[in-house]
C-alpha cells in the first residue's frame, strides 16, 4: 500500500472513532485535526469502503425480539416474527411479506413439503421471495375470482415452484362453489382430487386466518349475506383456509364446509408447522383463537397486534 494510503487509512481509523464512537460532529473532527469537512466525508467513506467501519440494522420486536418471544411462550409457538410497525402503516403489506418470506426461509427443512393456499398474505410473502430451499410445494386452496390481487393460487404455487426448483402440484377451479353438488363435481377432476390428496405431505404451511366479519376474510367478502349469517350463528369467529373455528379455536361445520375447494380441515390440523401471517385489530380474536387450539403454531404479523394478542 503506498504511503499516501496508508496515512489515509490511519486517520480514517481515527476520524471514524471520533465520529462513531464519541459522536463528535464531522465539523469539530475537521477542526480538531486540522483538515476540511470534506476531507472528514472523504475519510469516512474509506472507512466503510476498506471495512473500517460496518454498519448492522437490527429490527426492534423483530423475530428474537421482546414481543416475539412473549408471543411464542404464551401460544407455544414453533416461530415468531414481528414487525416493528402499524398494522395501518401504507407501508405495511410489503414489510409483513418480507419478513413472513425470511420466516419461511428459516423453517423449511430438507424433506419438507410447503402449502400454499390462496389469501392476500400469502400473496405478499410469495412475492418477496427471493430464495427457498429446494422442497416440493402444493396448492392447499381454489382461486377467489374476486380478489383485487394480479395472481391467483396457482399464481404463488407455480412462482414460489419456480424459486424452490423442488417441484409442485397446482389445480385450476374456484376457492368457493355456489352449492354443495357443484363442488363435489370439481372435487372428482383428477388434477383437483390429486392435488388436494398431496396435501396430507405437507408439513409446513404458510396461511392468512380471516376474521368473521367485513374486509376481515376474503371467503366471508366472498359469500352471500344469508351464508355469513349462517355461519356466524354457528359460533364462527375466524377461518383459515376456509376451516371454520369458534371463539375457543374447535374446527366448525357449516353450511358452507362443503362448498369449499381446498384442503380438509383435518389436513389442515395434521400439518406439522402451520405458519399464520395476519395482522389488524380486527383479527386479534381470530388468531387468539386459532393459537390458542394450536390449529396454528406460527405467527407472522405486526407490532400492534402482537401487543393487543398479549393484552
Amino acid at each position: 500500500m503506498p504511503a499516501r494510503d496508508e496515512r489515509d487509512l490511519v486517520l480514517a481509523v481515527a476520524v471514524a472513532r471520533r465520529h462513531y464512537e464519541q459522536g463528535q460532529a464531522k465539523t469539530d473532527i475537521a477542526e480538531a485535526l486540522g483538515i476540511s469537512r470534506f476531507k472528514v466525508a472523504r475519510l469516512l467513506d474509506l472507512a466503510h469502503e476498506k471495512g473500517v467501519v460496518r454498519i448492522e440494522i437490527v429490527e426492534p420486536d423483530a423475530r428474537g425480539g421482546g414481543l416475539a418471544r412473549e408471543l411464542q411462550s404464551t401460544f407455544d409457538l414453533a416461530c415468531c416474527s414481528v414487525v416493528p410497525m402499524s398494522s395501518t402503516a401504507p407501508e405495511v403489506r410489503a414489510e409483513v411479506g418480507r419478513s413472513a418470506a425470511r420466516l419461511l426461509g428459516e423453517a423449511l427443512r430438507p424433506g419438507d413439503v410447503l402449502g400454499l393456499p390462496w389469501s392476500r398474505s400469502v400473496h405478499d410473502m410469495v412475492y418477496a421471495l427471493e430464495t427457498l430451499p429446494r422442497v416440493p410445494i402444493v396448492q392447499l386452496s381454489g382461486a377467489l375470482a374476486t380478489t383485487r390481487e394480479d395472481s391467483s393460487a396457482v399464481d404463488l404455487v407455480r412462482r414460489a415452484g419456480r424459486i424452490s426448483g423442488g417441484g409442485r402440484r397446482v389445480f385450476f377451479a374456484p376457492l368457493v362453489m355456489p352449492d354443495d353438488a357443484a363442488a363435489d363435481a370439481v372435487r372428482r377432476d383428477p388434477a383437483v382430487s390429486e392435488t388436494l390428496a398431496a396435501a396430507d405431505r405437507v408439513s409446513v404451511a404458510m396461511v392468512g386466518v380471516g376474521a368473521w366479519a367485513p374486509g376481515e376474510s376474503t371467503i366471508y367478502d366472498a359469500v352471500d349475506e344469508d351464508c355469513r349469517r349462517q355461519v356466524r350463528e354457528a359460533g364462527v369467529v375466524g377461518e383459515s383456509v376456509g376451516a371454520c373455528f369458534d371463539g375457543q379455536g374447535q374446527l366448525v361445520t357449516t353450511c358452507l364446509s362443503r362448498r369449499l375447494i381446498a384442503l380438509s380441515p383435518a389436513q389442515l390440523g395434521g400439518i406439522d408447522q402451520v405458519i399464520a401471517v395476519a395482522y389488524g385489530m380486527g383479527k386479534v380474536q381470530a388468531l387468539q383463537a386459532a393459537m390458542t387450539s394450536g390449529l396454528v403454531n406460527g405467527l407472522v404479523t405486526t407490532h400492534d397486534t402482537a401487543e393487543a394478542l398479549l393484552a
